[in-house]
């Protein structure tokens, strides 16, 4: 029987139907000597339009987290308009498998959606900078499904 090679089907989508998503693009967290920090996080849209996102709060290992999760948060509810209604639940660093991990919890207060949203990122320095992406990842369907039907 001779071998058949796999040739990939690529049909381009009409640009209408595209789907594009956020990136992540700049990230910025400021101690103060009083013991509060703040973050900033900036996320872009294709054509070009940048959302920050900001939140402050007493400075702590495992408060920094928190905060950067939320500084995402903000800026998904900024690019949404207020559209998608998310809340940070809770943000966890752990050792697993000999790596670093952040996980996140959100909740989805939208009822089209899942209620429960889990994300996570392997960290292999910076972990308030992972909860960021943890919570990128743990919004990319619910952003992917609001950004195809906006």
């Amino acid at each position: 029987m001779p071998k058949r090679e796999f040739q990939p089907q690529t049909a381009e989508l009409p640009t209408q139907h595209k789907r594009g998503r956020l990136r992540f693009t700049d990230f910025h967290l400021v101690r103060n000597p009083q013991g509060g920090c703040t973050v900033e996080v900036e996320l872009e849209w294709t054509d070009g339009v940048r959302v920050t996102g900001r939140a402050t709060g007493q400075s702590s290992e495992v408060v920094d987290l928190r905060i950067a999760a939320e500084a995402a948060l903000k800026a998904i509810a900024i690019f949404s308009e207020g559209a998608l209604d998310l809340e940070l639940i809770g943000v966890k660093h752990v050792r697993a498998f000999d790596a670093n991990v952040v996980i996140v919890a959100i909740a989805n207060r939208k009822a089209d959606g899942p209620q429960r949203l889990l994300g996570s990122a392997l960290v292999e320095s910076d972990p308030v900078h992972g909860s960021v992406i943890a919570v990128l990842g743990a919004t990319n369907r619910v952003l992917g499904n609001f950004i195809a039907t906006r």
